[in-house]
């Protein structure tokens, strides 16, 4: 992991999550977790963390690359088989978290 990847990471904090902390992400979101994280704290450095984004705007990025209107590389290919259920899952499970941002001490 990059140094500016570390520090991204040492700077934006989980909260609590919105889900009981041993619950597993939805069938459709398993994929989703080697690089976006189970519970959407990225793991790659080239990912971003998506957990506690707005609902609406992980189904329109989702459908956004499933299309097309929207490239990378992993994400067009990841997404190009999700149905509209598979990406409500995803949206509803990663949307489930909070975020709290902390300055470090």
């Amino acid at each position: 992991m990059s140094r500016a990847a570390r520090a991204f990471v040492a700077a934006v904090m989980v909260a609590g999550p919105a889900v009981a902390a041993d619950a597993q992400p939805p069938r459709a979101a398993t994929p989703c977790t080697a690089c976006h994280g189970p519970k959407g704290v990225a793991t790659m450095p080239d990912a971003p963390h998506i957990a506690g984004q707005p609902r609406a705007y992980l189904v329109e990025q989702l459908k956004a690359f499933r299309s097309g209107r929207r490239t990378h590389e992993v994400m067009t290919f990841m997404a190009k088989n999700l149905s509209d259920a598979d990406i409500q899952e995803i949206a509803d499970w990663y949307s489930s978290f909070e975020i709290e941002v902390k300055p470090r001490p």
